[in-house]
């Protein structure tokens, strides 16, 4: 099935490891060089106190005066110092929040005089850097062009974080511009950050474009972080580094504030460690009331669910209906055995598999896809940039792409800004080229796919694998993505939730559950059945590469 990374025609090609722009360049004899790790007997020698600490098992420690928030965010810019700016370099934050500790300290009184606000009080999270804080910290998208742009508001959910209780730790580095910008880009780079790196296997792809948002979480830099996705870009970060990422309903969580791609298919979400945390994080997301004046999309989530925690039930695959897409396996056989064994698991948790169910209704659409995209770019950046005011680097997508070529050496060393060009050329959303492309998409997508599927079958869900392993990263060919489910729900803008199925020689592997829209609650009731009998996570040991 055809994904954004399809059609940006990702070739293969030896690995490269090598970061023009980036501040790190392995070679022999440095930190992370195999056989010179002193950073490894260090993280030996002193394990990290928060390992895997779910949301509630900070809240338990929180509670009982065991922890309090300013010492969580301590321990977590202390392993964001060992682990993303030294030892293995993970190049996952861009920067930290420097009012981060006064704001922990506040939550913390705030706690002892009238208790926790609810789920997230205290609770340290990353954002991705196309997310608006109005802070101290920039919002870049990993672009060198806006460095030390200062939104004049915070994104909607960005308020609702705060609201909440969250501490916001910092922004996480990206594929720049969500990687939306050449059709040979490096999942992961940045001009701003340079190349992220997986947890995993340190010369592999940490897949894009919430790259840094997977990384961290998966290397407990935080206790969980927010990505954003236009097709795929929370769900295969989220699958190569052993988390469960959900891409939600376009429409449930607000996009405002938010650097757009397309206004049909963007949208923000969890990425965690464990489905719990999702469904703490996503409730916070929506908030009580998901209506937003600045996002018209979010008048189609009222009344939806507003506690997704209450969905999450160990028996909760018991009597659901399950169609397994077979149309997406085939491109590695060890990822099929493990969805296999993943269906297995579930079929023995008490559901049922109508196996196979056809998505033929998608057909090829990666051409009209990036129709609809190339327009929509165009349109919501230069409303975006519009909306940072006088004071904005620049104020347009065509003064973008003339700053990023006076700015080649770090913003064009590996690749172009093409695809901002082919942008660029477009017109209105009034073009009968645009709305044609997005009413086949839509229809394809949802009436004639995801909703007549799951009506012919009476199904809960869809599962297919996520994507493959992660790919050697390589600065000279770009991306290697061999396959993905991702497209279907990302076109219809219906929710996607990857979960961990195992490993792949030590590269983590994640099955998608998706369905129709607005199915959160029962993709993470699904999603928790299946995890509370299988615990296929693992975290990461950091290895320089796969051992074979």
């Amino acid at each position: 099935m055809p994904t954004r990374r399809t059609f940006l025609r990702r070739a293969a090609g030896a690995a490269a490891l090598w970061t023009l722009g980036c501040r790190t360049v392995p070679r022999p004899g440095d930190a992370t060089a195999p056989g010179a790790e002193p950073w490894r007997a260090e993280l030996a020698a002193r394990p990290f106190p928060l390992a895997e600490a779910t949301v509630a098992d900070l809240q338990a420690a929180m509670a009982s005066g065991a922890r309090t928030s300013r010492g969580l965010v301590e321990l977590y810019l202390a392993r964001i110092a060992q682990l993303d700016r030294q030892g293995p370099r993970l190049h996952a934050v861009l920067e930290t929040n420097p009012d981060a500790l006064a704001i922990a300290d506040q939550l913390d009184a705030e706690r002892r005089a009238r208790g926790p606000r609810g789920p997230l009080h205290g609770i340290p999270v990353l954002l991705k850097d196309n997310i608006d804080t109005a802070d101290r910290m920039s919002t870049t998208a990993g672009s060198v062009v806006l460095e030390g742009s200062r939104p004049p508001r915070d994104a909607t959910i960005v308020q609702r974080l705060r609201a909440a209780g969250a501490v916001i730790l910092g922004k996480t580095n990206l594929s720049e511009w969500a990687n939306f910008r050449s059709t040979r880009s490096v999942s992961g780079w940045s001009g701003r950050g340079g190349q992220c790196r997986n947890p995993y296997a340190l010369d592999r792809s940490p897949c894009g474009s919430s790259s840094g948002s997977g990384a961290a979480v998966a290397a407990n830099l935080c206790a969980v972080a927010v990505g954003t996705e236009t097709d795929g870009s929370i769900v295969c970060p989220s699958a190569v580094s052993g988390l469960v990422g959900l891409k939600p309903t376009v429409g449930l969580v607000s996009r405002a504030g938010i650097i757009p791609i397309a206004a049909s298919q963007d949208t923000a979400g969890p990425m965690c460690r464990t489905v719990a945390d999702a469904a703490a994080l996503l409730t916070a997301l929506v908030g009580a009331d998901p209506r937003d004046p600045r996002d018209p999309a979010t008048a189609a989530a009222v009344g939806r669910v507003a506690d997704y925690a209450a969905a999450l039930d160990a028996g909760g695959l018991r009597g659901a209906r399950l169609g397994v897409v077979r149309k997406s396996f085939g491109y590695h056989p060890e990822l099929d055995a493990l969805v296999d064994s993943a269906l297995a698991v579930m079929k023995a948790q008490g559901a049922e598999l109508v196996d196979p169910v056809d998505l033929s209704s998608m057909g090829e659409l990666g051409a009209d896809e990036l129709e609809v995209l190339l327009y929509e770019f165009k349109d919501g950046l230069n409303a975006y940039l519009a909306s940072l005011g006088p004071a904005a680097p620049v104020r347009s997508l065509a003064e973008l792409i003339e700053a990023n070529r006076k700015l080649a050496d770090r913003e064009l060393p590996l690749f172009g800004q093409e695809l901002f060009e082919r942008a660029q050329q477009k017109g209105p959303l009034t073009d009968p080229a645009y709305r044609e492309a997005l009413a086949r998409n839509l229809r394809a997508a949802r009436a004639d796919g995801i909703d007549a599927i799951m009506d012919r079958h009476r199904l809960d869900a869809l599962v297919a694998p996520t994507n493959g392993p992660a790919w050697l990263i390589d600065a000279v060919n770009g991306d290697h993505f061999i396959g993905g489910s991702t497209a279907a729900a990302a076109i219809a803008g219906y929710p996607s939730l990857t979960v961990p199925v195992g490993q792949v020689r030590g590269l983590p592997v994640g099955a998608s559950l998706f369905g129709r829209a607005f199915s959160e609650a029962t993709l993470l009731r699904l999603a928790y059945a299946y995890e509370q009998a299988s615990h296929a996570r693992r975290p990461p040991t950091f290895p320089a590469s796969v051992v074979l």
